[in-house]
């Protein structure tokens, strides 16, 4: 008869023994000492009880808090004598903590110590948000200036075999992200990687990959963050949280949907400093200025901004928001969502649950009483109809709507329902606007116009009834690479813009149901730039070039 020997179930039987034997033991001091027992392998553990003492402490005094409700702490102690842990429960009490202890073993204090790993300099608040302390963020971002500084972290994080820190990895991504300025970031999974992007000045760049078993746990944390479902990976799931830089809070909107291989993630960073540009910053031309500054000062009438979304339309509206505020004026908008917060106006947002759309909220927003009102978006007919009917009754409203120029928004309504007669009576100016990257000023460098080009300008602003025509230089201006702009050659934004006004000449033309290209060439003695003029203007005095435009506009 053969005996057959199993080392690794004997292994496994010795180290049940072994937990066993010091579960045993506890039990016997808890006795003793007249303490609760407690075997911390098989209980929750709570990170915010792990923030009352740091990781040090903790272990230098063989303690591990583990609970937390309210201001009553479980602590789990090998020993309640030891000075250590007699220094640690005072500085407790002293903090305003009821302390509760238990006799807890060796294996039990392991097990929860190894949980610090989760956390970092971040704190959880109510209502998913992640407030950092202000000297913590200040230190990360002060080492975190540079795409590599942000490359280079991460690839120390994930050198530490076993122990890197999911909740480090994605503050850092996150505190690196805002130094550098991004709008976005991307966690893209593929196959054996998971790519991680920032969209800066409108461009993606790649920053660094994890491995997908480490992506799946940032997957949960940001879920976890998020307030959004962890069992969920086959539908769309959008949330939020913050984070707070001492006196500013940064908002944070979370995209996630399904993939091939993972959930993908977009974080979209909405830092309330982006939107304090004054609209005389935002490179308007002077002639644009001068109408939008006379047709925005208007008691009444729709003032429309269009373009894609990123094109910067909610940075320009919350400028002529900022520019209407005062004491005797009533301001309310309705959002979808509510991007940045603006004091002394009442903002709403959209909530399909609570049938709360923009519709009804411009419905309800008219019994408030409001000089100023705008709208998110129009979206559909009646929301057209009623902002349309409260710019005919002495509201001035601004809203935005998705075409590809100004002149296109006028088929566009026409398209939804609204009566071509009163949308001249009703619409003050239309604009249309997208972002261009600003060339670095540190690394630009001269060009010459090639003879192609030349003749392209010279014809965009050949038929251009502006007085203000622009002279041909002899040189133009190319990107560079330099260590101020990330070897982008571009640093910051700036608009391109075109308007049209509803003159008599387009009241007319509406008549007949136009399309936006009878619309633009009626509007053309308006003597108003288009985007193509505009921004070309910007190449030839050196803020931009035509790479950039030929990637956001069709020259």
């Amino acid at each position: 008869m053969s005996i057959d020997f199993n080392e690794n179930k004997q292994k496994i039987k010795i180290t049940q023994l072994h937990k066993k034997e010091e579960e045993d033991l506890a039990i016997i001091l808890a006795r003793k000492y007249d303490i609760s027992y407690a075997d911390l392998t098989r209980l929750p553990v709570s990170t915010n009880a792990l923030r009352l003492i740091p990781e040090e402490r903790a272990r230098k005094a063989r303690i591990a808090p583990f609970a937390l409700v309210g201001t009553r702490i479980k602590v789990g102690v090998i020993s309640p004598r030891r000075q250590e842990v007699i220094n640690e429960m005072k500085d407790l009490e002293r903090r305003g903590y009821s302390v509760s202890l238990f006799i807890v073993s060796t294996t039990s204090l392991q097990h929860v110590w190894t949980r610090y790993e989760d956390i970092s300099f971040a704190s959880s608040k109510k209502g998913g948000s992640l407030e950092i302390s202000s000297e913590d963020i200040k230190e990360t971002m002060e080492k975190i200036n540079t795409l590599d500084d942000v490359r280079l972290s991460v690839e120390e994080i994930m050198g530490e075999s076993k122990s890197f820190r999911v909740s480090r990895i994605v503050e850092i991504i996150l505190a690196g992200g805002m130094s550098v300025g991004a709008s976005d970031v991307h966690f893209e999974p593929e196959k054996d990687s998971v790519q991680i992007r920032y969209r800066l000045d409108g461009v993606l760049r790649i920053i660094s990959s994890i491995d997908p078993h480490t992506y799946k746990l940032v997957l949960s944390r940001i879920k976890l963050l998020s307030g959004l479902k962890l069992n969920l990976s086959a539908d769309a799931q959008d949330g939020r949280f913050s984070v707070k830089l001492g006196e500013v809070e940064i908002e944070l909107r979370v995209s996630i949907i399904p993939g091939s291989y993972n959930e993908s993630i977009v974080i979209r960073l909405l830092n309330p400093s982006n939107i304090q540009t004054e609209i005389t910053e935002m490179g308007i031309p002077p002639f644009l200025m001068n109408i939008l500054e006379n047709e925005s000062q208007r008691p009444n009438g729709l003032i429309l901004n269009t373009g894609p979304t990123g094109s910067g339309k909610t940075t320009t509206l919350y400028s002529f928001l900022r520019r209407k505020k005062g004491p005797g004026i009533k301001i309310i908008t309705i959002e979808d969502p509510i991007e940045y917060h603006l004091p002394g106006v009442v903002q709403t947002q959209v909530d399909k649950k609570k049938n709360y759309n923009f519709a009804s909220g411009l419905r309800a927003a008219l019994r408030q009483d409001p000089d100023v009102m705008m709208v998110g978006e129009i979206r559909d007919a009646e929301t057209a109809e009623i902002a349309i009917h409260s710019a005919l009754t002495g509201h001035l409203v601004f809203s935005t709507l998705h075409t590809n120029n100004a002149a296109g928004a006028f088929p566009r309504l026409i398209d939804l329902g609204v009566n071509p007669k009163i949308m001249s009576s009703a619409i003050n100016v239309v604009i249309a606007q997208r972002l261009v990257r600003k060339l670095c000023p540190h690394c630009k460098k001269k060009s010459v116009i090639p003879e192609e080009r030349r003749k392209m300008i010279e014809k965009t602003f050949f038929n251009t009834p502006h007085n203000d025509i622009p002279t041909m230089p002899e040189h133009i201006y190319e990107s560079g690479s330099c260590d101020k702009c990330e070897g982008s050659g571009y640093k910051g934004r700036v608009g391109v813009f075109e308007a049209v006004l509803t003159d008599e000449a387009v009241a007319k033309a509406l008549e007949e149901k136009p399309s936006s290209r009878e619309i633009q060439n009626v509007s053309r003695s308006q003597g108003i730039w288009t985007m193509q003029e505009d921004g070309i203007n910007k190449v030839l005095k050196g803020i931009t070039t035509l790479e950039e435009l030929d990637r956001v506009l069709d020259l």
